[in-house]
């Protein structure tokens, strides 16, 4: 009898990747989250973007820089939110990466100005991701962008 199949290193950092990256997601659907929660989440999302780093394609990074910028805002810390925002954009113009990935480049920038207080940053990332998703193709990944999109609080000042 065979016993289970081996994966190649190849597969198992694929593997990794998907599975932090759906860990990050489940830690954000939550309600309340521990400290060491947000920490694992932190930690999560850095882990994905390291193994896609190592085997995935460019859409893989660009998606992996934008989770991490997501995570960062999400708990209010705005200069690793923008500077993985702008490496999602980076990857994105680097590799010609338009459609959603791009939008959602944009709407990583606009989130993390709004956490850092800045308004014009805010205002100008917005109206980029709002040019972005407007030209994403499919109708459900633009519906999901725009919903997204909405979620972005005003820019407080600090």
């Amino acid at each position: 009898m065979a016993g289970p199949k081996q994966l190649t290193e190849r597969e198992w950092h694929r593997r990794e990747a998907v599975k932090e990256f759906n860990r990050v997601w489940s830690l954000l659907e939550k309600k309340r989250r521990t400290r060491a929660e947000d920490d694992e989440m932190i930690h999560a999302a850095h882990s994905s973007r390291y193994h896609w780093g190592l085997v995935g394609k460019p859409i893989n990074r660009a998606v992996g820089e934008w989770q991490i910028s997501h995570v960062y805002a999400i708990l209010r810390r705005s200069e690793p939110a923008l500077y993985h925002g702008l490496r999602c954009l980076a990857v994105c113009r680097e590799n010609r990466i338009r459609d959603f990935a791009l939008a959602f480049a944009y709407e990583a920038l606009a989130r993390a100005s709004a956490v850092a207080g800045d308004r014009k940053g805010r205002e100008i990332y917005l109206g980029r991701a709002r040019a972005a998703g407007e030209a994403i193709r499919e109708e459900e990944d633009r519906k999901l962008f725009f919903s997204d999109l909405a979620t972005i609080p005003p820019a407080r000042s600090r």
